[in-house]
């Protein structure tokens, strides 16, 4: 007959057994909270941030804030593989599911980017050829197209065009005119078309479940009124407004800038150009939050390597 004693446990086996299961749990979360922090940069955030129409009046800082949370979201979603395999502590199931997710995302990424930049490039090209065609040369870079509905537009690229219809040239005066040229250039000298690729591509390479389009409908915008603030400093914010008053009723091809010819887009802009500036503050605020959120998977992957 075995002992009281013999029966017990060692004291020792309790703390260390507790220990273990710790070590084990803490080496569990980092990949856990990368896949979280993904599936939430993905879907609630970018619906939040797109309702935040304060935000607008620091177009330059928001849109820092757009990227830093697109790519943080596609970090923590490439980094979810990798730090499963790196913690040691996982089922072979648990590994091979965070693998298949990483990889997953990773060729709907470079899937994206490729389809999307072939389409934009070659539409952008077959366009330009045309309005070469069809339109009148007024300067070594804009073409005017008899067409009476007043628009504008650019075609970005290597070989960059600005596009006008005649109604355009007939209904601005020349201050206002001033006006649509500096922010059509404003969108070719500072290449907002491979901003607005990038947040494309990585809207396309999210599924389709998760997906936000008032987020990229959002950050076109931001787009718009980055341009629309270098106009203003050319031009005036009245000539501006009153060019997009003018241009109200225009629409532009595919895979080309310019801002869609609705009524809503041209009232947030309208007022954007009567706001006042926001305080530092908040601008420093904005970025501050860019950083971390950048900061956020990397720091979890490196607690997983550790």
């Amino acid at each position: 007959m075995s002992s009281p004693t013999s029966r017990r446990r060692s004291p020792r086996s309790r703390p260390a057994t507790a220990d273990e299961g710790a070590l084990t749990l803490t080496r569990w979360l980092p990949p856990l909270e990368l896949a979280l922090l993904a599936v939430a940069l993905a879907w609630p955030a970018p619906r939040i941030m797109a309702r935040l129409k304060g935000f607008r009046r620091a177009p330059l800082e928001a849109l820092v804030v757009w990227q830093a949370v697109s790519v943080a979201g596609v970090v923590s979603a490439l980094a979810v593989g990798p730090a499963a395999v790196a913690t040691d502590a996982l089922p072979r199931w648990a590994e091979a599911s965070a693998l298949a997710f990483s990889t997953g995302m990773l060729l709907r990424l470079l899937w994206s980017g490729h389809r999307i930049g072939n389409r934009l490039r070659s539409q952008r090209r077959e366009h330009r050829e045309l309005i070469d065609v069809l339109g009148t040369v007024s300067g070594h870079d804009v073409r005017v197209l008899a067409h009476p509905t007043p628009t504008a537009y650019c075609v970005p690229g290597l070989r960059r065009r600005v596009v006008l219809t005649q109604g355009a040239l007939d209904a601005l005066p020349p201050e206002e005119l001033a006006a649509v040229m500096s922010h059509e250039r404003a969108h070719l000298r500072t290449r907002h078309d491979l901003v607005l690729e990038f947040f494309t591509v990585l809207h396309e390479a999210v599924p389709p479940l998760l997906r936000a389009s008032a987020a990229l409908r959002e950050v076109r915008l931001l787009v718009e009124v980055l341009a629309d603030r270098a106009a203003t400093r050319v031009a005036g914010p009245v000539p501006l407004a009153r060019a997009l008053v003018a241009l109200a009723g225009g629409a532009r091809p595919d895979a080309t800038l310019g801002a869609p010819a609705t009524e809503s887009v041209t009232r947030a802009r309208l007022d954007l150009l009567a706001a006042d500036d926001p305080p530092r503050w908040l601008r420093a605020a904005m970025l501050a939050f860019a950083v971390m959120v950048f900061a956020a998977p990397l720091g979890l992957l490196a607690a997983a390597l550790r």
